[in-house]
């Protein structure tokens, strides 16, 4: 599976991106933490969090009995560069269609 697939997969389940969103906007948590606002049990959290790291979304750090984890926003570049290849792709499909309609005015 490629980077784009993996992050499109882990961000796809509304509970994941949330999840996502509260440590790119609040910084580093606990799995504790998470739990109390994510309306789900903590193994759920924990499994959403295993397959945010997997999609090299989060970096974990164990501290003492408790894990940390922080978003890696820098890991949404394969999506930006993904949505960039898209926009030119339509930007020039619209442009043909645009030149087309023009020659048909006329």
């Amino acid at each position: 599976m490629t980077a784009p697939d993996l992050i499109f997969r882990a961000l796809a389940d509304p509970t994941r991106r949330a999840i996502f969103e509260r440590l790119c906007h609040d910084g580093e948590q606990t799995v504790r933490a998470l739990t109390a606002q994510a309306g789900v049990s903590q193994p759920v959290v924990s499994k959403h969090l295993a397959q945010l790291k997997h999609a090299g979304l989060v970096d974990d750090r164990p501290a003492g009995r408790q894990t940390h984890y922080s978003a890696r926003v820098e890991a949404l570049a394969p999506l930006t560069a993904w949505t960039q290849a898209m926009t030119g792709f339509w930007e020039r499909r619209f442009d043909g269609l645009e030149a087309l309609l023009n020659r048909m005015d006329q």
